[in-house]
């Protein structure tokens, strides 16, 4: 078969939705950061947020997790460890360049990045955005039965409170990869306590995508194993508040947080 062949059956990639990475420069070259987008997300929702790591330096890679960015479909296709292997992938990556790495991740990203913490004692510290762990919503006891009758609910991109601000994503919640991230989600719960660096957590008060619930757990599951976790509160942003309007705060306190780990 010809490359021409095989590129022309490859899912075309949504504009904003590409991988990003920066190389790094000057004295915090050394010092990398792996930035996670969220479930039915894409790099757009956490690219500023690398872009404002990389600003002051940092080598940052955003991988563009399987099954997203192109249609949600494909990510019907996928299950968590496809999702964490690509994370798993990058991270391996940038430690082969950087002798300090850290971790950052929205919504599922988030959940990621606490199971890489959990795996990867190496790592030297994470930061979360509303990150997801649970739900208590009465509908996802069904989801078992109800991915084998139903292939997606509607979709939960776009939580935004600032207007005008879009996100590139799916409009439709592929119930099998659902399915999976539960399986995610609980082996990330029980294993909290095994995670050895520094959090710093953002969470929205508002939040129509992840309940509450999860902060809750991140970080009483954290704490009991003796990390230390700072937990700080978003009061004018929804779900995606790498996108929304405390997105500075975001920013500024990942950088002061890298700064403030790697002087140990």
């Amino acid at each position: 078969m010809s490359s021409a062949a095989v590129s022309s059956a490859e899912p075309a990639v949504l504009p904003g939705a590409e991988a990003w990475s920066s190389p790094g420069s000057g004295s915090w070259a050394d010092v990398g950061v792996l930035v996670l987008h969220g479930f039915t997300g894409t790099p757009q929702g956490v690219r500023g947020w690398a872009e404002s790591l990389a600003a002051h330096g940092l080598a940052v890679s955003v991988p563009r997790l399987p099954g997203h960015g192109t249609r949600w479909q494909d990510l019907q296709r996928t299950r968590w460890q496809d999702w964490f292997g690509e994370a798993e992938r990058a991270l391996t990556d940038l430690q082969q360049r950087c002798s300090t790495v850290f971790v950052a991740g929205l919504s599922v990203g988030g959940a990621l990045t606490l199971r890489l913490a959990e795996t990867h004692p190496e790592i030297a510290g994470i930061v979360t955005v509303n990150a997801s762990l649970a739900t208590r919503r009465p509908e996802a006891r069904l989801l078992p039965l109800v991915r084998w009758i139903v292939p997606s609910f509607p979709g939960v991109v776009g939580d935004i409170k600032k207007p005008g601000v879009t996100e590139v994503g799916y409009p439709r919640l592929p119930l099998h990869a659902v399915h999976s991230l539960s399986r995610l989600w609980a082996l990330t719960r029980a294993d909290l306590g095994r995670i050895g660096c520094p959090v710093l957590a953002f969470r929205s008060v508002v939040d129509h995508v992840v309940e509450p619930v999860s902060g809750e757990l991140l970080v009483a599951g954290v704490r009991a194993g003796g990390a230390p976790v700072e937990e700080r509160v978003l009061a004018e942003s929804y779900h995606v508040a790498t996108l929304d309007n405390d997105a500075p705060a975001i920013m500024d306190g990942t950088w002061e947080f890298i700064r403030r780990v790697s002087s140990r």
